[in-house]
Formats: C-alpha cells, sequence, structure tokens
C-alpha cells in the first residue's frame, strides 16, 4: 500500500515520540537514542519539502497584483505594532510571516518607500529572533534594487528561506512552522481582504463576479496549501498557538472541500464555485486566523 506524505509524517512522529519514551542507560538504549536521532533528521527533511510547496511571500502578492486588482494599503498590518510582538518568540516568528507577506505585497505594487519601512520592522522582530537574514546587507541590495519589482521578490523570498533553514538548523522548528503560517496566512487575508471591500453597488452581480474571477481563483488554488501547511504543523509541538491554528485550519478545510472546486470544474460547473458568495466562509475563517496572529 502507497502511504501518502502525511501517513509517513504521522509514522515519523510515532516512532519519535515511541523512542523518546525509552530511557535507561543499556545498549537497546544507545540504539533507540541513534534511532531517535534519525528519525527526527528524517522529519526535519520531510518538513522542508513540505515548506518548498507553500507559496512564497512574494507569490501570492505577485498573483493578486498581476489580476489587475488595486492595491489597499489598509489591508495591510500596521508596521508600528511590531513592538508588541517582541515579548514571545511566537508572536515575532508570526508576524515575521505576516510583514514578510506585507512586504511582497508592497513590492509587487512598486510601493518601494513603504516596502522599505516594513523591512526594517521585520529586521526588527528577525533580531528579536537572532537571525541574521535581515542584516544591514540586505536591507542595503533592497533599497539599491528598489525600481526592479523581480529582484525585490528575490530578496524577499530568499531572505525568508535563509531564516527558515536557520530556526532548522537551531532546532527550532515550531518558529520556522510559524514564520510560514503567518506569511501565508496574511497572503490569503489580503486576498479575500480584496473581494470583501470591492464595492457592491458598482456592477450587477454577474459583472461583479466577472471581474473579481481571477481574484477568486488566486483563493481557491491555495485549497492545496492549506493541506500542505496542517501537514507541517502536524509535525511540531502542538502547544498554543500551534493548536487553535490547527482547528482553524480544519475548518478551513472544510470549507474548500464544500465547495468541491475539482469536481465542478471536472464538470464544466466553475461557475457555481466563481462566486464571491462562496467565500463567505472561508473569508470569516481566514479573517479570525489573522486577528489572533497579529493582535
Amino acid at each position: 500500500m502507497k502511504l501518502s506524505r502525511f501517513s509517513t509524517y504521522l509514522i515519523a512522529l510515532a516512532t519519535a515520540s515511541l523512542l523518546a519514551a525509552c530511557g535507561s542507560s543499556t545498549k537497546k538504549d544507545d540504539q533507540s537514542s541513534d534511532e531517535f536521532k534519525q528519525a527526527e533528521e528524517s522529519l526535519k527533511d520531510q518538513i522542508k519539502d513540505v515548506v518548498y510547496n507553500i507559496p512564497s511571500p512574494s507569490e501570492i502578492p505577485y498573483l493578486l497584483q498581476a489580476t489587475g486588482a488595486e492595491f489597499n494599503q489598509s489591508l495591510l498590518n500596521d508596521r508600528k505594532k511590531v513592538d508588541q510582538y517582541l515579548s514571545r518568540s511566537e508572536k515575532a516568528a508570526l508576524n515575521l510571516g505576516v510583514y514578510a507577506a506585507d512586504i511582497g505585497y508592497l513590492s509587487s505594487y512598486e510601493k518601494t518607500q513603504e516596502a522599505i519601512d516594513y523591512l526594517n520592522s521585520a529586521k526588527k522582530l528577525a533580531d528579536n529572533l537572532n537571525i541574521s537574514s535581515f542584516d544591514p546587507e540586505v536591507l542595503k541590495r533592497f533599497e539599491s534594487n528598489i525600481s526592479n519589482r523581480d529582484s525585490l521578490s528575490n530578496l524577499l523570498d530568499g531572505a525568508i528561506k535563509k531564516t527558515d533553514k536557520y530556526l532548522k538548523d537551531d532546532q527550532r522548528n515550531k518558529l520556522a512552522a510559524l514564520l510560514v503560517t503567518g506569511s501565508f496566512v496574511e497572503g490569503l487575508s489580503i486576498s479575500t481582504g480584496l473581494i470583501k471591500t470591492y464595492p457592491k453597488n458598482l456592477l450587477k452581480e454577474t459583472d461583479r463576479n466577472a471581474v473579481l474571477t481571477p481574484l477568486i481563483q488566486v483563493i481557491l488554488n491555495q485549497e492545496k496549501s492549506v493541506d500542505e501547511l496542517s501537514n507541517m504543523l502536524s509535525t511540531v509541538d502542538q502547544a498554543e498557538p500551534i493548536s487553535t491554528i490547527q482547528t482553524d485550519l480544519t475548518a478551513l478545510k472544510a470549507s474548500y472541500r464544500a465547495l468541491n472546486i475539482q469536481e465542478q470544474i471536472k464538470n464544466n460547473r466553475s461557475d457555481l464555485v466563481l462566486s464571491d458568495k462562496n467565500l463567505v466562509e472561508i473569508t470569516k475563517i481566514i479573517d479570525k486566523m489573522r486577528k489572533e496572529i497579529v493582535e
């Protein structure tokens, strides 16, 4: 029987837990210790695989910009709130991810000075986590490439990947997972926010849906990424805030499943899902997750 990647995670976790429960100074225990280390390393590799299947901080914002959607400053997390995240490493990691997505959004719309301001706030959180990915050299390169949107995206994504690798190497997988979570939730929050704030009285419903279709597709296309994110979080310590995030992701997955997107497309009935009315529940869950992260 071929195992799914998620099943593999569960087996690795169960193996690690079982081995961790063993404890004495016998040769058998030494062997168990070696097996535990192997299982732990395998688990790290699997987490890495999942992380790189989730959109980068600049990917969703770039997709939004490509749809022709207008920029909306109000959808960003206020960079001046950074100081309230410094007292807890979990909050710092989550909101470093949030600010990374915000920087991606700003960069996609060539809001370069604002992007630099946000990068400075992100650096404050990175310093708090003892991460060097947002060092002065990165800031200089960012400023020198302000006229090149693609270069800015590459710089941002590179800094985040370097940060993620550092956190894993330092055996802080939970913080790495939270960073990715914050970035992904913010990307979806901006996406759903653009649809939610689009004027409802300018066009007829059918015309309005036609205008919003590209934005709706960006959101619908993230269904697999929601699964990947949940799978990744299942591999780390389930203490707060992970447990609450997982509960919300379970609800989010159910909302995606209820739309039956692939089946509708298969039956040439994509018109049944390409409506902002179908995103009400998804938007509600994302709003809740985002509020818990940034407040």
